[in-house]
């Protein structure tokens, strides 16, 4: 047995310019990683890395050459891969300075184990009995726009929508909140913010306390990372429940992630495996959560349906989920085929529902490492 790892770059095209408060999205650029055995080249497991500009601790000019070296490292070792030596593999050979190639390469390594289906965890998810609960996102954009949004999310069956904030004016998102508060009550449908850290300090209680008059489930990271005490603060006194997202980011020690969860205490935490280094630290995310009486949910972060996949499997391992922010997987006209289906407001597996990877292989050559 000889493993080998090779990647593509790939560009993802979104199907409608997507607005955030830190930008509008008209394509993403991912790698596309691939780990074979030259004995048994029949068996692949892939992967993703797809770090997101402006956002990723990892977005640095040297991304790609780092993950080539990483490529070049892993196949000199010439290794043999068990479920028990994987995250050794991952401490020694790939710097905790690049999560989304963490990521990449560890659910690599997972399919692979797995057979090289994209079934990296059995469960009634993969086997298409059990759907996993998500959020309709609502993008930013004119209020024509995000109204159209919110009907279609509406009429297709989500219970659950998130609305990104910050961007547009103050006054015209409350008055999208208020649109929908005035047809359905928060029993009827639960509605999220993310504001994407857009909220200066001192206005941020103030646009904190008109939010919550809407009966909003949550909002995400109000202010921008990096101001623990003030977050600590906000948290201590919003009436509306705050989740940290970006705050998250670039904390990749244990000892790190939970000093800032005790010192902030918020009432739930974000988890995209992309931007926190895969599966293995969303689980320490979790444990601490838990210990600390922190709610949770899980997020992909603008994923093809490579990635996609893999968060969901992992996220359909616990029960009693919140809806989880999986809803992506519809945004570009170029994403591969998959199992993945969204149904009333629901993601599903369907295992009938083949894969299609022919973009990785016709008329594009994988980049050998």
């Amino acid at each position: 047995m000889s493993l080998k790892v090779d990647y593509l770059k790939y560009t993802l095209q979104f199907r409608f310019e997507a607005g955030t408060s830190r930008g509008t999205l008209t394509e993403k650029t991912t790698y596309i990683v691939r780990l074979s055995d030259d004995e048994d080249p029949s068996v692949v497991g892939y992967g993703e890395c797809g770090p997101l500009k402006g956002l990723s601790f990892d977005d640095r000019p040297d991304f790609e050459a780092s993950l080539t070296q990483y490529c070049r490292d892993f196949n000199d070792l010439d290794l043999q891969l068990f479920s028990w030596n994987l995250p050794i593999i991952l401490n020694q050979v790939i710097s905790p300075e690049f999560p989304s190639i963490l990521f990449g390469f560890e659910t690599a390594m997972l399919d692979f184990l797995a057979g090289g289906r994209r079934v990296l965890w059995e469960s009634d998810f993969s086997h298409g009995l059990r759907p996993l609960p998500i959020n309709g996102l609502i993008w930013m954009g004119s209020p024509a726009f995000m109204r159209q949004q919110i009907e279609e999310k509406l009429q297709t069956g989500y219970t659950t929508i998130k609305l990104k904030i910050g961007a547009i004016d103050f006054e015209t998102e409350c008055e999208l909140l208020a649109m929908i508060r005035e047809r359905y009550t928060p029993e009827q449908i639960t509605l999220r913010v993310d504001a994407n850290g857009a909220f200066s300090p001192a206005e941020a209680m103030a646009k904190l306390e008109r939010l919550a008059t809407y009966g909003l489930h949550s909002i995400e990271q109000p202010i921008k990372a990096g101001q623990p005490d003030l977050m600590a603060e906000l948290c201590r006194h919003s009436p509306l429940p705050i989740a940290l997202d970006e705050e998250l980011i670039g904390q990749m020690e244990y000892v790190h992630k939970f000093r800032l969860l005790k010192k902030i205490q918020p009432q739930y935490i974000i988890l995209k495996p992309t931007l926190l280094g895969g599966m293995r630290h969303c689980d320490e995310w979790i444990e601490l959560a838990g210990r600390l009486n922190i709610g949770w949910w899980v997020t992909s972060a603008l994923e093809s349906n490579i990635g996609l996949n893999a968060v969901a499997q992992y996220t359909a391992q616990f029960k009693h989920l919140l809806p989880q922010g999986l809803g992506t997987g519809q945004l570009y006209h170029n994403n591969f085929d998959s199992p993945l289906v969204i149904q009333e407001g629901q993601l599903r597996h369907n295992p009938a529902q083949p894969w299609d990877l022919s973009q990785l292989t016709v008329g594009n050559s994988i980049q050998s490492k």
